[in-house]
């Protein structure tokens, strides 16, 4: 099995993404304060607090019992170093939510109302309903609009730079060359390099702003 995961790495990297995207829908929070603050890693002015970790952590989890059903199991788990994984994820994440502060990357008020008004959750009936919203964000999520509005509005800054540093990847002929089949099959080879190029081309610019970044991790907390 985990041979057949590691052929899907770059499926399993957007993966990652994704859900880090998408914690806050997935868990409600704790009131441990202690819990909130101990930090697992801290990069430049960013950090990553334990509740955050162990949130994000359990999320990816889900995600693989969900897709490989009994077959995901403590060991494949721990072949895979996931709690690294998703640490890591984590720290790109803050180094590109800086990275696009410098860079000036901004969300204005229209793209996060339309964020939050398309989202499937918080519609009745194919519509957006503000008493929806207001009362998931009280008694599910159990965060403020502000905080909530506010990490929807982080997210979208972190998609804006991901997809800035992607805008300049492509995949050119000479990458196809030995590609040989029916056009479906090219074009199927052609999405495939162009996702590994991509996240290639990420994960470098995010280790070029690491180099100049104070940056500390605390595995302790978490192995």
């Amino acid at each position: 099995m985990l041979q057949t995961m590691r052929k899907h790495a770059k499926f399993f990297y957007v993966l990652f993404f994704i859900v880090i995207l998408s914690f806050i829908f997935w868990g409600v929070g704790t009131d441990n304060d202690s819990y909130k603050k101990r930090v697992v890693a801290e990069i430049g002015k960013e950090t990553v607090t334990e509740e955050e970790y162990w949130r994000a952590y359990e999320n990816v989890r889900q995600q693989f019992r969900d897709m490989y059903k009994g077959k995901f199991d403590e060991d494949i788990e721990k072949k895979m170093k996931l709690k690294e994984a998703v640490l890591n994820s984590l720290i790109e994440e803050r180094v590109l939510l800086t990275a696009a502060k410098e860079s000036g990357v901004t969300v204005t008020d229209k793209e996060l109302q339309d964020t939050i008004i398309g989202n499937p959750l918080f519609m009745r009936d194919g519509v957006f309903r503000k008493d929806v919203y207001f009362n998931m964000l009280q008694r599910v999520y159990r965060v403020t609009p502000e905080i909530f509005e506010n990490s929807v509005r982080r997210q979208l800054a972190l998609l804006k730079m991901r997809r800035l540093i992607e805008s300049a990847v492509d995949v050119n002929p000479l990458d196809l060359k030995d590609v040989s089949g029916d056009e479906k099959k090219i074009n199927e080879t052609r999405q495939a390099l162009l996702i590994e190029k991509s996240n290639a081309a990420v994960r470098s610019y995010v280790e070029s702003v690491k180099q100049r970044m104070k940056f500390k991790v605390n595995m302790d907390i978490i192995s």
